[in-house]
């Protein structure tokens, strides 16, 4: 149902908006309120590595004094290119209550984006998590003109001897933390010409570690210090400038203040039901803390005092099973992943169990040792199981199946999974269906719970949309998942499932202090005290997003539910995200493509997919003249599945997909024989590209792609096949600096 010229709000007692706060004043706040000795905690090969919230504190204040010795001033611009961990969390925070305005970089970025955001915020200090990282990134700095200072937060005890082979520095003493006059040794600049900077290179660009930054800042620390800090602050004050994916190619800045950032977390958390303090809660990171989404929730769960482990996407099972968080934040990748492991389970056996009424009989089942419990009967390998679904038999059985937990077979599993389907958020279960909920939950559902570690309280799903059927599997095994919507330009969270109000298939309803409306094109707009003050240093991008009546147009299609819920329906704009949550903008990639004369034209897809994939419709008629000229002559339908064919359209998208982070790169494709007209709706009536309706018109062969179907006789040819079967090898060699670092 679709509601147009109507304003929806956050349901009454669904959250707070708390305006005026600084991002720091969150520490402080924790710090007072509900001291933590594991308030933040790291992994290392020796173990995990925790620092009270007091400690923290003290580290952010000694790098924000430290960082403030070094000549910056309140509003300049320091650049984080920095792993997801602890140190990201200092440095953040230290640079904010500094009184500077941090820009993270994302470490998928090419080096060429990197430098480019460096220039364009003109950032006089870079904040770097390694020397590895640095030893990428080196040839290219002469390009950050303004750049003054580079901060390595990780550093081996050879540390003094490997900034003098980085530096000009003669002498390898430690007698000065900080040397005057060290810098680093830059070699000829690696860019092309186009891309180098026509100011004047910078003279010096001085290279210390993060602990000689807060060994100055040591010094000088006090109360008085402190409260100077603090009081400096204001909360309107521009806090981080976020890059995403412009439509140019080139990353554009969204602005965040400290109350924009801190108004949302509040927000957002004071809107989930009985969530602890302190201890009561732990937390298990894992996603990019360079994104928005991430980011907020740290700033909220700091606030409230909880324990944080760090951790990343290599180690993140692992880590569920040793932290056994209580919170949990993913993309719905990662769920899908979990959701189709345990489908693939329930299907290996294809035994069904017939569950007749008013009884269920599970009888003469084999048990597999997969999953047991670690119990006396574990050697069990048989068991027979007669259920009532009435009376004191069910409790009876129920309370048995809770203390002995018997091995499963494949056919429990597979019935499990299927009451499980049967789930819907925000309707509850009926009596029988009730009792079945109960009996899958203490033969199957709390093995699914292990996969997070048993201890799962909120399981919260952001940055893509999540399957409906998904989110219903989970909750009925007792793991509701608190899935919201927003944007980096909205602070994060614009709507969020949460306590009663949640409901599969939709993104929630409006947090506290969000209003939101539906366009008459069905464009979803918004307005609240966390949106962005819009685009650095592009004005007329930002009068576009924002209108005069202080509307953002979120570029995304949705509707609401007649309770209330919103959901989304498509894309306006072209740019979406993948399931990873990766922003991919697609005009740039299919600009360079369509300039072949090979291509009439190339249109990206993958709207919450897990990757990159495109529909190529080439212009047959100079494809079948360059066919000829390399002795291939066939009807159209082969031509396009002839792997030298292919390997001549794989040429012309490996070089555009050059100088694009590599999750934005086209990883498969599609050659598909079809015109664009107005009149059967690939064309819109100004001829632009109708990508609604070319996401229905070809459904299948999109399906195909990621399904990894071979509907097709082609797929993406190798290098080898091409040396065997083109007359003319093509092939394309992308340079460094136009590739994502190796993080």
């Amino acid at each position: 149902m679709l509601c147009t010229n109507q304003i929806y709000k956050a349901p009454p007692n669904s959250g707070q908006v708390v305006l005026g706060r600084t991002l720091p004043s969150l520490l402080d706040e924790a710090c007072d309120r509900t001291p933590n000795s594991r308030a933040f905690n790291q992994f290392t090969q020796t173990g995990w590595q925790a620092l009270s919230n007091h400690e923290f504190r003290t580290a952010v204040t000694e790098l924000a004094l430290g960082l403030l010795n070094l000549q910056l001033k309140a509003g300049d611009c320091i650049a984080l290119l920095m792993h997801s961990d602890v140190n990201f969390c200092i440095a953040d925070m230290g640079s904010l209550l500094a009184g500077l305005v941090n820009v993270p970089i994302d470490l998928t970025q090419t080096i060429e984006h990197i430098i480019f955001i460096l220039q364009h915020t003109e950032a006089k200090a870079l904040i770097i998590s390694d020397l590895d990282l640095l030893s990428q990134i080196i040839p290219y700095l002469q390009n950050a003109s303004n750049l003054q200072a580079v901060i390595v937060a990780d550093v081996s005890i050879e540390w003094y001897q490997r900034r003098q082979q980085l530096t000009c520095q003669q002498s390898g003493e430690k007698d000065q933390i900080i040397p005057e006059n060290l810098c680093l040794s830059l070699p000829t600049s690696h860019l092309p010409a186009a891309a180098q900077s026509a100011i004047d290179l910078p003279q010096c660009i001085q290279v210390f570690s993060v602990e000689e930054i807060r060994s100055q800042g040591r010094e000088k620390i006090s109360e008085f210090s402190f409260q100077e800090l603090n009081t400096k602050l204001i909360a309107n004050n521009l806090a981080t400038i976020i890059y995403i994916p412009g439509t140019t190619g080139e990353p554009q800045g969204v602005m965040l203040t400290h109350e924009n950032l801190s108004a949302n977390a509040v927000a957002m958390f004071t809107g989930i039901p009985n969530l602890g303090l302190g201890t009561e809660e732990i937390v298990l990171s894992f996603l990019p803390l360079t994104h928005v989404f991430a980011r907020v929730l740290v700033y909220g769960h700091i606030k409230y005092g909880h324990s944080i482990y760090f951790s990343n996407s290599h180690r993140i099972l692992k880590h569920l099973q040793e932290v056994k968080p209580t919170i949990f934040a993913t993309v719905p990748l990662l769920l899908e992943k979990i959701y189709h492991k345990l489908l693939e389970i329930g299907e290996k056996n294809q035994k069904r169990v017939k569950l007749p009424r008013p009884h269920i009989t599970l009888s003469s089942l084999k048990f597999s040792t997969n999953w047991v419990r670690k119990t006396s009967l574990t050697a069990w390998r048989e068991a027979t199981v007669r259920l009532s679904t009435t009376g004191r038999t069910l409790k009876t059985h129920l309370t048995s199946a809770r203390r002995f937990s018997v091995p499963l077979s494949q056919s429990v599993m597979n019935w499990a999974i299927k009451i499980a389907q049967k789930y819907e958020l925000g309707k509850i279960p009926q009596r029988r269906y009730a009792l079945m909920l109960k009996l899958a939950d203490r033969l199957v559902f709390y093995q699914w719970r292990a996969v997070f570690g048993s201890n799962i309280k909120y399981l919260i799903s952001g940055g893509a949309a999540l399957k409906a059927e998904i989110a219903n599997l989970f909750a009925a095994a007792g793991m509701k998942i608190l899935q919201g919507y927003g944007l980096t330009e909205t602070s994060s969270a614009v709507t969020c499932n949460r306590g009663q109000f949640n409901r599969a298939g939709t993104v929630g309803v409006a947090i506290a202090g969000v209003e939101i409306t539906i366009a008459e094109d069905g464009e979803i707009l918004t307005r609240s005290p966390y949106i962005t003050q819009g685009y650095y240093k592009n004005s007329q991008a930002t009068q576009q997003l924002i209108d005069a009546e202080g509307w953002l147009h979120t570029g995304d299609l949705g509707e609401f539910t007649s309770d209330g819920f919103l959901k989304i329906t498509g894309l306006k704009k072209s740019r979406f995200k993948l399931s990873t949550g990766k922003y991919v903008t697609p005009q740039p990639i299919e600009s360079r493509l369509e300039k072949s004369a090979l291509i009439t034209k190339a249109v990206t897809v993958g709207a919450d997919r897990k990757f990159c994939a495109m529909l190529i419709f080439p212009n047959l008629d100079n494809l079948q003249q360059q066919a000829l000229s390399i002795g291939i002559d066939l009807p159209t339908e082969e031509l396009l599945q002839h792997p030298c064919i292919v390997a001549l359209y794989q040429a012309l998208v490996d070089e555009a997909n050059c100088h694009l982070p590599h999750w934005s790169t086209v990883k498969k494709f599609r050659l598909i024989n079809a015109k664009f007209t107005v009149e059967n709706g690939l064309l819109t009536t100004n001829q632009q590209v109708n990508r609604i309706k070319i996401l229905e018109v070809f459904a299948e062969e999109i399906n195909a792609i990621y399904e990894d179907k071979r509907m097709q006789r082609y797929e993406n040819v190798t290098i080898e096949q091409m040396d065997n079967l083109c007359p003319v090898n093509q092939r394309f060699s992308c340079p460094a600096f136009a590739q994502s670092l190796s993080s």
